[in-house]
C-alpha cells in the first residue's frame, strides 16, 4: 500500500515508523526541514519538505498514485485542506484526518461525500479519555479492551509482590479449577516477552492476557489483584480530555471532583457538567491536594496539557495514598520510562492517535485492533475465512508465526480459550496475539490455503 502522511510530528514519525516497518510504501511531507530529517535518517521513507496543504506538493508528493492519504499535522485547518485537495487530485484514495477541536466535530455533514469524504477522522482527545473510562471498569487493570462484542477482554495486569503466583512457571499459572485465560505476552524491564512454559512470572511483571468477560474477577483474585469499584475521581485539568473522563465517570456513578486553574473554564465546566463539583486552583499545589483528601480517592488522574506538572501530579497522588493514579502525557517516548515509576495508566493521545490510524489501516481486514503501548506488538480481532490455513485442523499441527499466538475463539456467543486440541471452524471470530513485522505472514495464512483450490 502507498500512503502519503501529511505532517512529520510525533503522530506521523510513529505512523509512518509502523507502516515502514511492514514494508509499506510512505513518503512523508513536512514543512520542517529538522523533522523531515530525523524521519529520514530512521526509516526506509520517501519524503518531501513542503506544505501539505498546498496542491502543488501534494502532486510532488505523488498523491494521485496514493492509497490512503493521512493528514495528521498539529493543525486541525490544514489536515482538513489537505483532505480536501487530496479528495480532488485522488479521487480513490482513503483519506484519514486528525482533527482534535471538538467543534469541527459537531458538524458531521461536513466531512461528507459533498465536502472533504473524510473515511475517519482521529480524534485524540476522545481515543484517551476511551481508555480512561476503560480503565474505570476494571480499575486493577493497567489496561482494558475489549473484543468479540465485549465477551472478550484483553487485560493488562502488573503483578503485585503478594501475588500466589509469583514465581510460578507459565505452564502452572491456571489451575483446573480455576479461572480459564492466556497469557500473550509479558512486559519486563521494558521487554516485550512471548512466554514459553518454562518461563518464571515475576514481581512487577505486565500481563497481557486474554480472558472472557465474565471471569474477569476471577482472573484478579487470581492473580492477588483486587479490583474494588471506583466511587469517587480526582480530575486535574478542565480541558477537552477531562471534561469528557468527567462526564463519562458520571454517566458510570461516580462522583468527580475537577481542579483547573483557569476561572473561566471553571464556570464552564461548573455549567456544562451538572453535578461535578469544579475547584479552582494549581493541581501542583501539595496543600490544596491535601485539604481535597486526595489519599482517599478511588483515581487520582492528571491530565493537564503540562506533561511534566501531570508526572509530578500523579507521583504526588501516589505518595499521597490515591488507590489509582492516571497521567497524561505528551511524548510517547515518555510512556514506559513513566510507568516504571509505579504510576497506573500512562496516557497519550499521540500514541493513541498512531494506535488509531494503524487499527484503520487494518479494517476490512480485521475487525478490531489493539496496540500494546510502544512496544509495536498488537492483538487483533479477525473472522476465520472457509480458505484459511487455520481453519479445519487441531492448532498443534497449524504453523503459525513465530510471534503470533491465538489467544481466543469467539463461536456463536461462547468464548473458547484454546489449547493445541482446538479446532477453528469457518466464521469464527479469532483474536491473535502478534509481535512486530508478523502481520504480513498472518495474513497469508489467515486468507487462502493453496490446497483449498
Amino acid at each position: 500500500m502507498r500512503v502519503l502522511i501529511v505532517g512529520a510530528g510525533e503522530v506521523g514519525f510513529h505512523t509512518a515508523l509502523r507502516l515502514s516497518s511492514e514494508r509499506h510504501d510512505v513518503i512523508v511531507v513536512d514543512l520542517s526541514a529538522s523533522r523531515i530529517r530525523e524521519v529520514a535518517e530512521r526509516m526506509d521513507v520517501q519524503t518531501l519538505v513542503a506544505s501539505g496543504s498546498s496542491p502543488l506538493a501534494l502532486q510532488e508528493a505523488g498523491v494521485e498514485h496514493a492509497d490512503m492519504v493521512v493528514a495528521v499535522t498539529d493543525s486541525d485547518e490544514v489536515n482538513m485542506v489537505a483532505c480536501l485537495y487530496a479528495r480532488l487530485l485522488a479521487p480513490s484514495a482513503t483519506r484519514v484526518a486528525r482533527i482534535r477541536e471538538t467543534d469541527y466535530l459537531t458538524m458531521p455533514e461536513a466531512f461528507g461525500p459533498d465536502h472533504l469524504d473524510v473515511a475517519s477522522v482521529i480524534n485524540p482527545e476522545r481515543e484517551v479519555a476511551t481508555q480512561i473510562l476503560n480503565f474505570l471498569k476494571v480499575p486493577a487493570a493497567s489496561s482494558v479492551t475489549d473484543f468479540a462484542g465485549g465477551k472478550v477482554k484483553l487485560l493488562g495486569l502488573r503483578v503485585p509482590a503478594a501475588s500466589p503466583l509469583v514465581g510460578s512457571r507459565m505452564a502452572q499459572l491456571r489451575s483446573p479449577d480455576g479461572p480459564v485465560f492466556l497469557v500473550a505476552a509479558i512486559e519486563r524491564d521494558g521487554e516485550m516477552i512471548v512466554p514459553r512454559g518454562e518461563d518464571i512470572l515475576l514481581s512487577g511483571d505486565l500481563a497481557h492476557l486474554v480472558a472472557r468477560a465474565r471471569d474477569v474477577d476471577q482472573v484478579l483474585t487470581h492473580f492477588g489483584l483486587s479490583n474494588q469499584p471506583v466511587r469517587n475521581m480526582v480530575v486535574v485539568g478542565g480541558g477537552t480530555i477531562g471534561r469528557m473522563v468527567a462526564a463519562g465517570a458520571q454517566a458510570m456513578g461516580i462522583k468527580v471532583r475537577i481542579i483547573e486553574k483557569d476561572p473561566r473554564r471553571c464556570r464552564r465546566i461548573a455549567e456544562d457538567l451538572d453535578g461535578v463539583v469544579v475547584l479552582s486552583g494549581d493541581g501542583t499545589d501539595v496543600t490544596l491536594l491535601r485539604e481535597e483528601n486526595i489519599g482517599s480517592t478511588d483515581v487520582f488522574a492528571a491530565l493537564t496539557d503540562d506533561e511534566e506538572d501531570n508526572i509530578l501530579m500523579a507521583l504526588l497522588g501516589n505518595k499521597m495514598g490515591a488507590r489509582r493514579t492516571v497521567t497524561r502525557v505528551a511524548h510517547v517516548g515518555y510512556v514506559p520510562l513513566i510507568t516504571s515509576l509505579g504510576l497506573d495508566l500512562v496516557v497519550s493521545p499521540r500514541f493513541a492517535a498512531a494506535g488509531a490510524i494503524v487499527s484503520y489501516m487494518r479494517k476490512g481486514k480485521v475487525l478490531s485492533v489493539a496496540s500494546l503501548k510502544d512496544s509495536g506488538a498488537e492483538v487483533i480481532e479477525v473472522e476465520a475465512l472457509a480458505t484459511s490455513g487455520v481453519v479445519g485442523k487441531p492448532l498443534a499441527k497449524v504453523k503459525m508465526p513465530r510471534g503470533a499466538l491465538l489467544a481466543a475463539v469467539s463461536r456463536e456467543g461462547e468464548v473458547i480459550i484454546p489449547t493445541g486440541t482446538t479446532v477453528v471452524q469457518p466464521g469464527d471470530h479469532l483474536v491473535l496475539f502478534l509481535l512486530p513485522d508478523v502481520w504480513r505472514k498472518m495474513e497469508k495464512l489467515l486468507t487462502v490455503r493453496l490446497e483449498y483450490f
